[in-house]
């Protein structure tokens, strides 16, 4: 898993693996879901973040398992 921040796009990108995506599909304003092949969801992309969180701050970003 692969978690990328652009500052300069405003974005996040999320990839799950490394399988060739064939597909996308924005399912949400801002919110794009990248498939492969088999139709598994491998990447999520999330733009306008400063919007979406304006306190949000990319320098610092916090992960967690459960």
């Amino acid at each position: 898993m692969k978690l990328h921040v652009d500052k300069e796009a405003d974005a996040l990108y999320l990839r799950l693996d490394t399988s060739t995506i064939v597909e996308s599909e924005e399912v949400s304003p801002g919110v794009v879901l990248d498939y492969n092949e088999s139709n598994d969801v491998v990447g999520v992309e999330i733009l306008h973040l400063s919007k979406r969180s304006p306190t949000l701050n990319l320098s610092s970003l916090e992960f967690e398992t459960a």
